[in-house]
């Protein structure tokens, strides 16, 4: 059914023309860093159509056909920053499908070449793709809009060692031809389509769920990841089936750029989450949460990116409750709540980019994947489930995630269904709240701080351990990644730079294995203009390229004149190693052009 969904973030015309099913045909050149091939696009149209329109970036077009087999004619309108060059193919009355030859820019955004040496096993090169929010342009023309779902399928050919995995039905072993295929039956929008092949090895961890990753990687990510099947179960507990088959994980190379991306059936995960204790597991929890908020119910468009995220945020904090108890989750959230407190007073509490409801128009989508979304989101439906209860919510969200399953939703119709026979007989004082909370910048008052017991015992700790006492030390050895997180935020602004490295002495903060106590110690002592931690934080900023850790540490040297030029010296040196996604966020606080 044709829907006269609009996007300003992609040149689509889906009232005319909408892809309902692609096929790629696609070959990888490690060589020469590029993708060509042909995508077939069975579509829908109106009578009167006689173009449909496509998103793409960087990309080459080599011929486009219809369905009788005849060349169709094409046309690019002008370039827009970010946005690319929305391309037109010419549709006869009849036209029920279109294939288009084409290959890709070797510095295509969505991808990612990796040389041997950029690798987890350091032996033979890798690629990967990150579609959200507009990048999956660059490497597919395609209608490159949340609000628009299609079924697709792909063959990819790849050199006979590698193994090619996407996110859909995969194989499980390598083959000898280098020949792959995947599919996925199930309508989604075009930047949960995702690809990465190099050397990758597969192994199970329970009926439903499996980790890929290269071989050096591979066992100790099943180790980590030995719960994931209870995760699944819990989930299906909260909010009902399991829609998508199977659950994997591919943990990529350390320069893919976020923590989880959650494309369906194949959440692409960074292996800064491999801390060797299952400690900072959460992430999978929240790209598994998002098979329901997300994957299942879709922001309509990036505006509304709340929607994914918020959900998905209060999701996996109720999956962790379910597996680790009460305890647990009051750490997440306490910490949640201090990160959006960081963003509020980043942002200013006033910035329009702090209300849920975004305008995002003529601005790259990215601008609005803060925290905002996720936390500020999430303490909404927080504020909901105190409204009501628990269990009413709960009915609710499973009403919520039924009607909506294979759609795209905007704020409007959220707040249209809450206020429905199916929402949650919401009073007129709490619905007000709620708009508030969605379309006015600031966290409303009504958002209760969060509060946990075992983040109080560490608090208590903090004089003690700075004192030097031995039973206190003792008393740590117990702490999971979350408690040492909250220490570290808990330690006091002046704190002397030598006991600073006394401390870092005894617990080896700066060299931890656990890259998030890593980051949050070299965070700290960076914002307060401690010059000794250099040549850790250069060791650190070569080895990760998640941005959630890069990009804060180059902020905190630029903020502190005499670490400029070292700043600018490291960026340099590590700079080509990140992916574009990255890098494009630090070059504006570098200055580059």
């Amino acid at each position: 059914m044709l829907t006269a969904q609009s996007d300003p973030h992609s040149c689509a015309k889906p009232a005319e023309a909408v892809i309902k099913h692609l096929k790629l045909d696609i070959k990888l050149d490690f060589n020469v860093k590029q993708i060509e091939g042909e995508a077939i696009y069975t579509i829908e149209k109106s009578d009167s159509a006689r173009e449909i329109w496509m998103d793409t970036r960087g990309i080459a077009i080599e011929g486009a056909w219809l369905d009788d087999g005849t060349a169709a004619s094409y046309r690019f309108a002008d370039e827009q920053a970010f946005l690319g060059r929305p391309l037109s193919v010419t549709l006869q009355k009849n036209t029920k499908s279109v294939r288009i030859k084409y290959r890709t820019s070797t510095d295509a955004a969505a991808l990612q070449w990796l040389d041997p040496s950029q690798t987890g096993d350091g032996k033979s090169p890798f690629v990967f793709t990150q579609g959200q929010a507009i990048l999956t342009r660059t490497w597919i023309p395609v209608q490159d809009s949340p609000g628009i779902r299609f079924t697709w399928e792909a063959t990819i050919q790849v050199p006979s060692e590698f193994m090619a995995v996407m996110s859909g039905k995969n194989v499980q072993e390598h083959n000898e031809n280098g020949k792959y295929t995947c599919r996925m039956e199930l309508p989604v929008p075009a930047y949960l389509i995702a690809l990465a092949a190099g050397d990758i090895r597969f192994q199970p961890i329970g009926s439903r769920c499996g980790v890929y990753a290269e071989p050096g990687m591979l066992d100790k990510a099943a180790k980590e990841f030995a719960d994931m099947e209870k995760m699944l179960l819990a989930a299906e507990q909260l909010y009902g089936p399991y829609a998508w088959g199977r659950y994997d994980v591919i943990v990529l190379p350390a320069s893919f750029p976020f923590g989880g991306m959650e494309n369906p059936r194949l959440t692409f995960a960074t292996p800064t989450i491999i801390a060797g204790d299952g400690s900072l597991t959460a992430l999978i929890a929240h790209e598994l949460a998002h098979s329901w908020s997300g994957n299942l119910v879709t922001n309509s468009n990036w505006d509304d990116f709340w929607l994914n995220e918020g959900f998905t945020v209060y999701f996996e904090r109720r999956i962790m409750e379910a597996l680790y108890g009460k305890s647990y989750a009051d750490m997440l959230e306490v910490l949640g709540y201090k990160d959006l407190q960081e963003t509020l007073a980043d942002l200013g509490k006033d910035n329009a980019d702090t209300q849920l409801k975004l305008k995002l128009e003529g601005r790259d989508p990215d601008d609005g994947m803060t925290d905002i979304a996720y936390e500020k989101g999430c303490f909404l439906l927080v504020y909901l489930e105190k409204q009501v209860g628990r269990e009413s919510f709960d009915s609710f969200l499973n009403r919520y995630f039924k009607e909506f399953a294979f759609k795209g939703i905007t704020t409007e119709r959220f707040l249209h269904y809450l206020k429905s026979r199916n929402g949650l007989r919401l009073t007129p004082e709490v619905l007000a709240v709620v708009e508030k909370w969605i379309l006015k910048p600031g966290l409303p008052g009504e958002c209760t701080q969060p509060d946990s017991e075992r983040f109080k015992q560490v608090e208590a700790m903090v004089p003690r351990i700075l004192a030097g006492e031995k039973a206190a030390r003792n008393e740590t050895k117990l702490w999971v990644t979350h408690e040492w997180l909250h220490f570290i935020r808990s330690l006091p602004e002046n704190l002397d730079q030598l006991k600073a490295a006394s401390l870092d002495k005894q617990y080896g903060f700066s060299q931890s294995g656990n890259s998030e106590i890593r980051f949050a110690w070299l965070n700290y002592r960076l914002n307060r203009g401690d010059m000794s931690v250099i040549s850790s934080v250069d060791a650190f900023l070569g080895a990760v390229g998640r941005r959630k850790f890069v990009l804060p540490l180059y902020k905190a040297m630029m903020k502190q004149a005499a670490m400029q030029e070292t700043a600018k010296s490291i960026y340099a040196k590590h700079r080509d190693a990140y992916h574009a996604v990255t890098r494009q966020s630090v070059d504006e606080v570098m200055g580059r052009p």
